[in-house]
């Protein structure tokens, strides 16, 4: 293995806290049990199947749309902080495509809604 691969793959002090750490998060999660209250009272209850589709839809278009302006904002900034190299160009370019199919998914939310309602028969 040549030098460059060997320092990727050894185990930095970086990657060591970073694992740490996420371990550490995930015990909490995992260990800590939900605390019920006799006076617990529901919010949210969705009266049909059809209300928890349009609530999954808003959610999943909001969700996609997020996302793709994520990668929107990073190929924008990529693209500006390049510099006219070209590795940078292309990985900008990758963050545009990756926006628009994110826009794309987000904007077919709604139909793909509706498809699941036609098959549960909401």
């Amino acid at each position: 293995m040549n030098a460059a691969r060997e320092r990727f793959l050894a185990p930095s002090r970086y990657r060591l806290n970073a694992l740490l750490i996420v371990g550490l998060a995930a015990g909490v999660l995992l260990v800590s049990e939900p605390v019920a209250h006799a006076g617990t009272t529901v919010l949210a209850l969705a009266a049909s199947v059809s209300d928890v589709l349009n609530n999954l839809r808003n959610w999943l278009m909001g969700l996609l749309a997020g996302l793709a302006t994520v990668f929107l904002t990073i190929g924008g900034v990529r693209y500006v902080m390049g510099g006219g190299d070209p590795g940078e160009v292309e990985k900008a370019k990758t963050a545009f495509k990756s926006a628009g199919w994110g826009y794309g998914l987000a904007t077919l939310a709604p139909l793909i809604v509706e498809i699941l309602k036609g098959i549960v028969g909401a």
